[in-house]
């Protein structure tokens, strides 16, 4: 996933007796974790809730349930983005937000997006057990569409958001069956005349599993986040011509698949060029007609490109765009490649990281400070709030992916650095 350790180290032990921190209940946490993880249920143990599916309604809806329980009040913004809010005593102070979404990946995990709004679910449920009110209100979020593996934009509802994405850009897009994101909120029954509204905020925190195998190799418990990678998508397209697999000699054919062929070793080896922190991927492969006895008069790829460095990263794209239009030219086919979707790099609040970095030590948890290499929502909030994330290791680093797990320690750990990093953020 490409990160970059920036500090590491054991937290220095804080004088006073670590027992005396205020603690999430584990145990609560992971059995919502596991009804969560009912809605969408994959055979092989993952969950499959895209975006403004019904069984994204059903999660968010349950979710909404224990909010409410949670004496939280619920609102649903214009792009499907959800809020519980907890009164502060400032109530009309600057909140707190924590938050992050709960659609999957057609074949995702239990964790990704879910652990950080149950997560904060349950800092709000144990400051509710303790009968602690803190100084500032708290906004806890579900952004709609985080993913874009349905709909083609990634962090869509947080871009809507934080003015980064038009309102109507994002009801334009569709998915491959040509449905759209107007028509899917219309659908679910979200009011689009629903005010879309950017409270102001003091700060904000995200709680993840780390995606990645780092804090497992180093035995690290926590992640300290102190920025995200830049990171786009593009669609390559080549026209070909429709022909007869069996008459057709390989020397008339005009088949788009040789370009395809002729790329992938060429943008391998310009990704190695840039080191072990740029990333390169074609998730998705189609051809037209698809006909296994036709050589396909069009091919359409996908390729994701990343690189925590800013100048490295551009170096990475203007390569690729060479690359291609040159395969396009020797193969004499039309086409070429269209930046779809696009997330530049982010550095996290100085004194948000400090908050997480304090809650880590107080706790006596060995964290490691890091570059996160997936997108995450945060990336759209630090645009408009002071922000940083919280991650948690991940088994093997799997991600977006059935066998995605985490322990119940380290999810309780997260939770509880979210629950004293919330604490010491909102009541200063």
């Amino acid at each position: 996933m490409g990160i970059i350790a920036a500090r590491e180290g054991r937290c220095a032990r804080p004088e006073t007796a670590s027992m005396s921190i205020p603690r999430v209940d584990g145990e609560r946490l992971w059995s919502r974790l596991m009804a969560m993880a009912q809605i969408g249920a994959t055979p092989k143990g993952g969950c499959n809730r895209q975006a403004l599916t019904d069984g994204d309604l059903a999660g968010r809806e349950l979710f909404a349930r224990w909010a409410r329980a949670a004496g939280c009040t619920v609102r649903v913004d214009a792009i499907g983005n959800l809020f519980a809010h907890r009164r502060g005593r400032a109530a009309s102070s600057p909140a707190v937000l924590i938050g992050s979404h709960l659609d999957t990946q057609p074949t995702g995990g239990k964790f990704d997006g879910v652990y950080g709004v149950l997560g904060g679910l349950e800092v709000l449920e144990t400051l509710n057990d303790r009968g602690l009110e803190t100084e500032r209100p708290l906004e806890l979020a579900v952004w709609c569409n985080e993913e874009g593996c349905r709909f083609p934009a990634a962090m869509m509802g947080s871009a809507v958001w934080a003015g980064r994405m038009p309102l109507e850009a994002a009801y334009a897009l569709t998915d491959r069956s040509g449905a759209s994101v107007r028509g899917e909120l219309e659908r679910l029954g979200i009011d689009l005349k629903a005010p879309l509204e950017r409270q102001p905020l003091a700060a904000a925190l995200e709680l993840h599993i780390e995606q990645g195998p780092v804090l497992e190799q180093r035995a690290k418990r926590i992640g300290i986040i102190t920025g995200v990678q830049h990171m786009s998508r593009h669609e390559v397209t080549v026209l070909g011509q429709e022909a007869h697999a069996g008459p057709t000699p390989m020397e008339m054919r005009r088949d788009p698949i040789r370009v395809l062929a002729d790329l992938l070793p060429r943008l391998y080896a310009l990704t190695a060029a840039h080191g072990p922190q740029a990333k390169f991927t074609v998730g998705i492969i189609e051809t037209f007609p698809g006909s296994p006895n036709t050589v396909p008069g069009r091919l359409r790829f996908t390729v994701d490109l990343r690189h925590p460095d800013l100048e490295s990263y551009r170096a990475l794209r203007a390569e690729a765009e060479r690359e291609v239009a040159a395969a396009l030219a020797r193969h004499r086919l039309e086409g070429g490649i269209e930046c779809v979707w696009q997330a530049p790099g982010v550095v996290f609040d100085a004194g948000c990281i400090a908050a997480v970095r304090d809650a880590a030590a107080a706790l006596e948890l060995d964290a490691l400070e890091m570059v996160s290499g997936a997108g995450h929502d945060s990336v759209n909030v630090a645009a408009v709030a002071p922000t940083a994330m919280i991650f948690v290791p991940c088994a093997q680093g799997l991600s977006h992916n059935e066998a995605e797990s985490a322990s119940p320690a380290d999810v309780e750990n997260g939770a509880n650095v979210l629950l004293n990093a919330v604490l010491k953020l909102a009541n200063t």
